[in-house]
């Protein structure tokens, strides 16, 4: 297998692949860049483009993690980072008067979401959001920093946009994927997991507090129920038996899995968090 060029010396990535660092958070601009170019329409080009075939496969996920911790309220402007279509929002689509998708890609818009007025917006590669203080009141990150170098930069960006008293949505997984210095199926060049502690520590740097951490993707039970044509993250029952089995096993907590053991265990965590 050929391996690619790394961003960053192997004797660091080994170390980040033990879970002590984030692959790619201390980048320099010029890294930042070059993985940036990489990845601006890699999640298009695994099929997502094609609209015929795509479809969102997390609502029962977000509504059961994320969605009833948020208060029951109206968000006056609510920003999706790497929202694709913005089709996370659709269980909450009559709460939100705006919708705002910061998102790479030119070939993942539309005209609104879900009946919402909409704005789509190119990222910075630097990461610093494209706009100023205060202005949102709801931030959604959901499986998107791990296709991000620096992400404790990232994170604070979500506390600096966000209005006192907004909330944030961020999910992850929480394994390496892999080792990323090689090419693996079904996933984009450069995406990692972030060491759980990592992104604790992320989080809480940015001042956040956190109102709910769930694990969850406990892979036996989501590959079982999608072979037995159960369904996965769009079903309910499947989510909630997922949120049971990776509460079960969440002891097994190897970043990086070598053996059959390690990857027994819930593979992502979602994060409710709050702007004081």
């Amino acid at each position: 297998m050929q391996i690619l060029p790394n961003l960053a010396d192997d004797r660091i990535i080994e170390v980040c692949l033990k879970g002590q660092k984030i692959y790619g958070d201390d980048f320099t601009p010029e890294q930042i860049l070059r993985w940036y170019a990489d990845e601006k329409e890699g999640y298009a080009e695994l099929g997502a483009k094609d609209t015929k075939s795509y479809r969102y496969y997390y609502h029962a996920a977000n509504r059961i993690f994320g969605f009833r911790h948020l208060p029951d309220i109206r968000f006056k402007h609510a920003l999706g980072i790497g929202s694709a279509y913005g089709d996370e929002f659709e269980p909450i689509a009559g709460k939100l008067d705006h919708v705002t998708i910061l998102e790479p890609s030119e070939q993942l818009k539309r005209d609104s979401v879900f009946g919402v007025p909409a704005t789509w917006a190119a990222p910075d590669p630097s990461g610093t959001i494209p706009f100023g203080d205060k202005t949102f009141d709801l931030v959604s990150c959901l499986m998107v920093l791990h296709h991000i170098p620096n992400v404790t930069y990232v994170v604070g960006e979500f506390a600096r946009v966000l209005k006192p008293g907004g909330y944030a949505l961020i999910s992850e997984p929480v394994t390496s994927m892999g080792d990323w210095r090689r090419p693996r199926d079904g996933l984009t060049k450069h995406e990692r997991g972030l060491p759980p502690q990592l992104l604790a520590n992320a989080i809480e740097k940015a001042g956040f507090e956190t109102v709910a951490r769930t694990q969850h993707s406990f892979r036996p039970w989501l590959i079982g129920a999608s072979k037995l044509h159960f369904g996965g993250h769009d079903v309910a029952w499947v989510t909630h038996v997922d949120s049971m089995l990776s509460k079960l096993f969440a002891w097994n907590t190897t970043y990086h899995p070598k053996s059959i053991l390690h990857r027994v265990r819930p593979v992502c965590e979602y994060y409710v968090v709050r702007k004081p």
